[in-house]
């Protein structure tokens, strides 16, 4: 009945989807920046001021945005509408086609797509976080696992800056040592974040990403407490963690230039867990590390890949087929970019198009 309605209101009054779309973009980005002022708004939305003046007024009026000298907040039946209104609107933008579509052509059980693009809008890549948030939440309370490793990353600490639970039976640590020069992205930090708001337990593991095998079978042999984190990590029931494109991720751990050259020049465009892998998904290069690796990954029993923009497409189809990810989180600009590589990969001229 809802499918019905969401074609019928895109062939006769496509002016209205449109309408409908801008405004929920508006009580999105409210909510996720409140209070926040017109112009602020007005720039993170792409839209001019008279536009944008138009229809604050109108949500304003309907009792969904309340104005004060801070900015703009979204009332609570603005929350309430906002949430009733997502799975609708994903079905206008024919997200869940495209889900129906990605989950047939990669080995995942679940597909969720936020709509947007992270790489243009900063609040798509914090929906994407709260997405992951509430799906490992769901996996807590089905009682799927007692430890999880996250991976660190801006989309990772968006999930534990606004996860929520009472777990005080369950263990969060870092799927890998520390990585790049901001704390807060840090596996450590997204770790320790997240158990504090879950009442969790953590364990932190003090361990660079990249050390030689030699320095790193030192460090085992001599830290008992390295050890038992690591064992920790290494027995993990869930992994959440985040996809990069190759080229970034080889500069943020700083490899050699040549290196760098050599990964690109085999064709690697995707990499996760210290892994490089070419759009096909073989490995072109694996980092050393004392926390998990790509043949650690079949031994866990949930993996949650999470990423979005169209600059990740090919880096997460790379992931994708070089292990299993059980569930995808990334975004609409992604998801459409994957789609139409997989069609020309499978010789289409037309691209994914749900409509």
């Amino acid at each position: 009945m809802v499918d019905n309605l969401v074609n019928l209101q895109k062939k006769i009054v496509p002016e209205m989807t449109d309408l409908l779309i801008e405004r929920y973009r508006i009580l999105r980005q409210v909510s996720n920046e409140q209070p926040i002022g017109r112009r602020a708004l007005a720039g993170r939305l792409d839209l001019s001021e008279r536009v944008l003046r138009s229809q604050v007024d109108f949500l304003k009026g309907c009792g969904l945005l309340t104005y004060s000298t801070a900015g703009m907040s979204v009332t609570e039946e603005g929350n309430e509408i906002l949430r009733e209104l997502a799975d609708y609107v994903r079905k206008l933008q024919g997200i869940s086609s495209l889900e129906q579509f990605l989950l047939e052509h990669l080995s995942t059980q679940r597909v969720i797509i936020i709509p947007g693009d992270c790489d243009k809008e900063e609040v798509v890549k914090r929906e994407i976080g709260r997405a992951a948030a509430h799906t490992l939440v769901s996996l807590l309370e089905a009682g799927k696992g007692r430890v999880v490793a996250v991976s660190g990353g801006t989309t990772l600490a968006a999930a534990a800056q606004n996860i929520r639970g009472n777990f005080p039976d369950v263990v969060i640590v870092p799927a890998r040592g520390g990585l790049g020069d901001m704390l807060e992205l840090q596996a450590n930090t997204v770790s320790t974040v997240m158990a504090r708001n879950l009442k969790a337990s953590y364990r932190q593991l003090y361990v660079p990403d990249s050390v030689s095998q030699e320095i790193l079978n030192s460090i085992l042999a001599e830290d008992a407490g390295i050890r038992a984190v690591v064992d920790t990590i290494k027995h993990a029931d869930i992994l959440v963690h985040g996809i990069g494109r190759a080229d970034v991720m080889a500069r943020h751990r700083h490899l050699p230039q040549p290196l760098i050259d050599s990964l690109l020049a085999q064709g690697a465009v995707g990499e996760a867990v210290g892994q490089y892998n070419d759009i096909k998904g073989r490995q072109v290069y694996m980092t050393n590390n004392a926390g998990l690796m790509m043949q650690d990954l079949p031994r866990i029993g949930t993996i949650i890949g999470v990423a979005g923009g169209k600059s990740k497409a090919r880096a997460i189809l790379a992931v994708s087929r070089a292990t299993r990810q059980d569930i995808l989180i990334t975004d609409e600009a992604a998801a459409t970019e994957m789609a139409a590589v997989l069609e020309r990969e499978e010789g289409n001229t037309a691209y994914f198009n749900p409509f």
